[in-house]
């Protein structure tokens, strides 16, 4: 079992694909690939019956380029790493960090899959897949994929906590396209952990998250917010960008819970707006340490996220 939080910031448990159904997947794929390959590659030979041989054979290579290659990547691309036998086998593509692919990595699965499948009839994908410790082949490691069984039994999700409302849209202008997904999940999951750590610990691993993601978006992290609460607003501009992406500008500022955010204590409040009534209505689980935590403490879980 591996923990994987998806591109809307859910923390899911998921077991990733093994051999065995990745392999029946790959086969039903190809079945209905090459099924389709036959009947265009008939249609087309009997519409340029008169072309030349170096006519014929350019147009049978487009044609296997088409939609051997193409049409399986567009195929990925449009249903967010499903594929028709990935879906009959419970099965799906996603990035390092949980969230969806995009075409780039569709795009770099495909050409890589044209030689350790197509190529060497799946002989290379099979050996890497036996290899890695999570079942992944070349072309998901040199597309930074992983392929996760969706049908397991379900479990309690863990959300991402929402930032106070006065810290949405902050940062609407950072750019976070340097942001590595390794960077991501350990952010997601120290969010998801925070109410479980030490006080020491969590301020200590708060601010060094907050420290490389600033350092990664080029802008310094606010003095006046806490770690966390940067965090968690990070995170939030990064999950409503997604969703603008996906489904236009209307759903832009959906909180991940779809209700009122819990309030971080110490985070402070934009001028004239009362917070005491606002803090005591905040789920206790979800706070954030309002100050620098006493040496005193005692010891908590120690918990350190995925690196």
């Amino acid at each position: 079992m591996s923990e994987l939080v998806t591109g809307e910031a859910v923390a899911l448990e998921l077991r990733p694909a093994k051999l065995p159904s990745r392999a029946l997947a790959v086969v039903i794929d190809l079945i209905v690939a090459f099924t389709v390959y036959i009947v265009v590659t008939m249609g087309i030979v009997a519409s340029t019956a008169s072309l030349d041989d170096a006519a014929a054979a350019a147009v049978a290579v487009a044609t296997f380029v088409l939609v051997l290659v193409g049409v399986p990547i567009a195929v990925e691309t449009l249903s967010h790493g499903r594929s028709l036998g990935k879906l009959a086998c419970g099965l799906r593509v996603v990035r390092d960090d949980g969230g969806p692919i995009r075409f780039r990595h569709a795009l770099v699965r495909g050409a890589v899959g044209v030689v350790e499948i197509l190529m060497t009839f799946g002989v290379v994908a099979c050996i890497a897949s036996l290899v890695s410790e999570r079942g992944r082949r070349l072309g998901d490691v040199f597309a930074g994929t992983l392929v996760v069984r969706e049908r397991v039994p379900a479990g309690p999700a863990r959300f991402v906590p929402p930032p106070p409302p006065w810290l949405v849209g902050r940062f609407a202008g950072l750019d976070l396209s340097g942001v590595p997904d390794g960077l991501w999940l350990a952010v997601r999951s120290y969010l998801t952990r925070m109410g479980q750590l030490d006080p020491q610990v969590g301020w200590a691993m708060a601010e060094r998250l907050a420290g490389d993601l600033a350092a990664c978006t080029g802008a310094p992290a606010p003095q006046d917010v806490p770690p966390a609460a940067y965090l968690a607003a990070v995170v939030h501009e990064r999950q409503s960008r997604d969703v603008q992406r996906a489904f236009g500008g209307g759903a832009a500022g959906v909180g991940p819970v779809g209700g009122p955010g819990p309030v971080y204590p110490g985070a402070g409040a934009p001028v004239g707006q009362p917070v005491g009534p606002a803090v005591e209505a905040a789920p206790p689980t979800l706070d954030v340490a309002p100050t620098r935590p006493r040496e005193d403490e005692g010891p908590g879980t120690g918990f350190v996220p995925p690196a």
